[in-house]
């Protein structure tokens, strides 16, 4: 893969050069198809074949989103607008909220039990790279 294929590849139109031979990745967000999550809807930047590192994710929080854990990934979250809270509970732990506004940031282990309520618009990095096969659920 190089150059415009890798670019499309990222998420983003052929607008500029990369590859993972390179060095580096180039992903236009605006430009990437959202795909339903957990959480409600992900624009999914550098889930290629070959980059196990981190992925980004522009993530529209939807009311309905659905509480889920990761038992390989680690999260981490950037709230870009909105305002409203995040469920998390780490077995056998209590339930905790941690109120989210635009600037704030939440690193979210792996087997921790998460949600986001409210409607938000939020950076989402996770470590290593974005796996669907790691999305699980207890109900």
């Amino acid at each position: 893969m190089h150059d415009a294929d890798s670019t499309a590849a990222a998420g983003g139109r052929a607008s500029a050069a990369g590859s993972l031979e390179e060095g580096f990745l180039v992903a236009q967000l605006d430009e990437i198809e959202p795909v339903r999550c957990p959480c409600g809807e992900a624009r999914r930047a550098f889930a290629v074949p070959g980059n196990d590192v981190a992925t980004l994710h522009v993530t529209e929080i939807s009311t309905d989103a659905r509480t889920h854990y990761h038992e390989r990934m680690t999260e981490i979250y950037y709230v870009l607008d909105g305002e409203g809270h995040l469920e998390l509970r780490r077995p056998p732990g209590a339930l905790r909220r941690v109120p989210l506004r635009p600037g704030t940031s939440v690193l979210i282990r792996p087997g921790t039990r998460h949600r986001a309520v409210g409607r938000l618009r939020c950076i989402i990095v996770p470590v290593p790279a974005f796996d669907a096969a790691d999305e699980h659920f207890d109900d």
